[in-house]
């Protein structure tokens, strides 16, 4: 079966009786399409009229805005797809509705394929139905010229069914702020302009429900606030966080795609309140059962400064079923950065002049970052490991090639009795000061380095095929140019500073002393190749490191695998 990049479903059945079908509805999608996934709900459109059938307006209920939420939940299931509910034609309860559009919508990604759940009579494509299926997606939205149509009942066999579900009105997904009862038929009203915030990291199905009910709301502009600096610092794996400008232009396209008849100020949100609490224009906020405490302090906020409040929609979280030990019982952007983790996250350098039966990573990370527990795990699964701090004791030793340069550089009062050079009082004299450490790191780098490459021919003679220089100043030093790839170790910088202070018996400013002169975890990871993290326990470290060791013997070279 062809596999397409885009597709647009159209779902015709009405919402109650469509429910529990979605699973296979989306999973016969996720077999024809690799990549987009468009829905555009008609409930009650027949397609055997051989007249035009005419886009109508969906009324928006909370049974829609429940269905929406499920469609989203149950796509979570089919994570390739990138699932867009269209909301062009669900209207609110409002006398200042926008007419219907009449041309064709451009989506950002044109369909290549058109599914839909109409049944025909026989279970087959017929042919009728097929054509006017394709007439209607292409009046409404942009495909591509050569379109296919596909219909889904084809899944079953001939004769079999679907038995029509009782009219059971979908779990309840939405909760607004009064606490009057609703009905699942009861018309949703429409505001003016209303906003919602996020960090909206790696766009997924729990942003989409957020996005998707805010923009049902809202008739003629969204707020929408993207998390920014200070309000990211809090977050689990910061540096893995794609940058704001790339968040933003993420979510552009797809509050686009959704509703295109709307005005979107896409804003940083750079404290907890952000428009929300300032903009008398809002007249609603959606928030999230987590947010829910935040959307009532905006709201006093807004009360202590003269503002009305807004109406708040609280959604209900997705629940991730394919959550592991660690990981949030949520769909969670920070589930999706800790899946990350031991990933290759751009293409490892080309190192013609290294050794060709050797692969070399450089293992890097900021003081107290558990570093070397990693080295010696990757020892274990069979690694060679350079320690770079052995490779400095080895240089400085007297009659090492580092003694007689640095004692001429900075005297000799930098030795102890017995001849061997004091390195807290070399530190000493080279910490703060810019001058004195360049001078030393000009001395020792270029050494260390010679040193590595010594140690690199050493794993050869042993016939190991991975090498792991553990270096905490791999980047400074400019060593990148020894290894293929740049393995950095992550960890809160409060962990790394409680992690110094009591392996080092240094005071916590003397800890953050040291952590402000290295490069911090996040300009490491911009540069590195595969990231991991200590922050969990043993065990899920030792996971991690198995799953970046596997994954990195499928990707090097077979001449570094000759010698295994």
């Amino acid at each position: 079966m062809a596999v397409f990049r885009s597709g647009l479903l159209v779902l015709t059945t009405p919402l109650a009786s469509l429910a529990p079908r979605l699973a296979p509805i989306l999973t016969s999608a996720a077999r024809l399409v690799n990549h987009t996934l468009y829905v555009h709900l008609q409930p009650g459109m027949s397609l055997e009229d051989p007249a035009q059938p005419p886009s109508s307006p969906v009324q928006a209920t909370f049974e829609v805005l429940d269905f929406i939420t499920h469609l989203y939940a149950g796509a979570d299931v089919h994570r390739h797809l990138d699932v867009r509910i269209l909301l062009t034609n669900i209207r609110t309860k409002s006398t200042f509705l926008p007419p219907l559009p009449t041309s064709v919508q451009n989506l950002a990604h044109p369909p290549e394929v058109v599914l839909t759940d109409f049944q025909t009579l026989d279970g087959s494509q017929y042919n009728p139905v097929k054509e006017q299926l394709v007439r209607y997606a292409t009046s409404c939205y942009s495909c591509c010229p050569r379109l296919a149509s596909v219909l889904l009942y084809p899944d079953y066999g001939i004769g079999e069914v679907p038995m029509e579900s009782l009219d059971v009105p979908l779990p309840s997904t939405i909760r607004p702020a009064s606490p009057v009862a609703r009905s699942p038929k009861q018309p949703v009203r429409g505001y003016y302009c209303g906003a919602v915030g996020g960090t909206f990291d790696r766009l997924h199905n729990a942003h989409k429900v957020l996005l998707s009910i805010a923009c049902i709301l809202a008739q003629e502009q969204l707020v929408v606030g993207v998390a920014d600096k200070d309000l990211l610092k809090s977050k689990l794996l910061p540096e893995l966080l794609q940058p704001y400008t790339e968040r933003v232009e993420h979510l552009s396209e797809f509050l686009v795609d959704i509703k295109p008849s709307l005005t979107f100020d896409v804003i940083p949100l750079l404290d907890p309140y952000g428009p929300a609490g300032s903009d008398p224009s809002l007249e609603f906020l959606v928030v999230s059962e987590e947010t829910y405490r935040g959307g009532m302090a905006v709201n006093r906020f807004r009360l202590e400064n003269d503002l009305e409040e807004l109406a708040l929609y609280q959604i209900q979280l997705l629940k991730d079923v394919k959550h592991t030990e660690n990981e949030e019982d949520k769909v969670s952007s920070s589930s999706f950065r800790q899946r990350m983790l031991g990933n290759l996250l751009r293409p490892p350098y080309e190192r013609p002049e290294l050794p060709t039966c050797l692969y070399v990573i450089g293992l890097t990370g900021i003081s107290g970052s558990g570093k070397s527990s990693i080295a010696q795990r990757l020892k274990g699964l069979g690694a060679f490991v350079i320690d770079s701090d052995h490779l400095g004791h080895r240089a400085y030793a007297p009659g090492g090639p580092a003694y007689q340069p640095v004692v001429e550089a900075f005297g000799t009062d930098i030795l102890h009795k017995d001849g061997i050079i004091n390195r807290k009082v070399l530190g000493s004299r080279v910490f703060g000061n810019k001058k004195q450490l360049k001078m030393l790191t000009d001395i020792m780098w270029p050494i260390i380095a010679k040193l590595a490459r010594e140690e690199m021919d050493r794993a050869v003679t042993e016939g190991k095929r991975v090498c792991v220089i553990d270096a905490a100043v791999l980047l400074e030093a400019g060593w990148q140019n020894l290894v293929h790839e740049v393995w950095t170790v992550v960890i809160p910088e409060t962990e790394a500073v409680r992690r110094i202070v009591e392996r080092d018996g240094l005071s916590e400013a003397a800890a953050q002393s040291r952590l402000q002169s290295q490069m911090s975890g996040q300009q490491l990871v911009e540069q590195s190749h595969v990231v991991l993290s200590t922050l969990w326990e043993p065990h899920i470290t030792q996971r991690q490191v198995e799953k970046a060791w596997a994954l990195l013997q499928k990707r090097i070279p077979k001449s570094h695998q000759a010698l295994d």
